[in-house]
């Protein structure tokens, strides 16, 4: 038997496993967590254009067989944009699923109904870019396509009600600066869920929460919340 928790952490649309490695290194330093990230499929070194919003479902929940055919018997998940939208889905599958911790879940986005409105947005937009430091992210949604946005708005459709489902112990975090996923997004869910909940606000913060100059401070409480039996913290809070 497996006494150790596994930490599973969900990367976001048009992005990687890159985007969630500083707190995947601290993660790594605690003897209670294993932790574990993988890439979604359609997001390998060339975006896949017939992905559908079920194969991103699937591929969460085969993560989690294959951590509870290795023996865990408490998973927690970190879901990060659209991968807080995934981690939902699986929180409410799978009784071992202990704890969420959503990072700007992409509830609500940025509209985007064309490949050609991702350029005109990013491209008009200097400030979305100039507040970026992860320019990969910005380059590989100039390069989506418009089935993979019409897949991950169907996602979002399909998962509206997955926040007030929950029943686990969740925590969400979310940027000021956040012009992807408007902070509002979060506000919203938080208002809507009936589990033991908490919503950190993060001033100065973008879409890009583990690369700006808060992400000491965003991995050091997330890791208290997964390590805390008795997390006691404000249930909201402005940072």
């Amino acid at each position: 038997m497996i006494f150790r928790k596994a930490v599973l952490i969900i990367h976001g649309f048009a992005g990687g496993t890159y985007d969630e490695e500083p707190l995947f290194f601290k993660l790594q330093n605690y003897l209670e967590f294993d932790v574990y990230n993988f890439t979604l499929p359609g997001h390998s070194i060339n975006l896949s254009s017939d992905v559908k919003y079920e194969d991103w479902i699937n591929s969460v929940d085969d993560k989690i067989n294959t951590l509870l055919k290795l023996g865990y018997k408490k998973i927690y998940l970190v879901g990060h944009s659209m991968g807080g939208v995934l981690a939902t889905h699986a929180a409410i599958k799978y009784p071992q699923v202990d704890k969420v911790v959503l990072v700007a879940p992409a509830f609500n986005y940025l509209s985007m109904t064309e490949e050609s409105d991702v350029v005109k947005v990013l491209k008009s937009a200097t400030d979305v870019i100039k507040t970026y430091q992860a320019k990969e992210v910005v380059s590989r949604l100039l390069k989506v396509s418009v089935n993979q946005l019409k897949e991950f708005q169907e996602l979002v459709k399909v998962s509206k009600n997955n926040p007030s489902l929950l029943t686990q112990k969740t925590l969400i975090v979310h940027g000021t600066k956040d012009q992807l996923v408007p902070f509002e997004s979060s506000n919203k869910i938080f208002n809507e869920m009936k589990c033991p909940k908490w919503i950190i606000k993060v001033s100065d913060v973008t879409h890009d929460v583990f690369y700006g100059d808060k992400v000491e401070e965003i991995c050091n409480e997330i890791i208290k919340f997964l390590k805390s039996n008795n997390y006691s913290a404000k249930n909201e809070r402005e940072w």
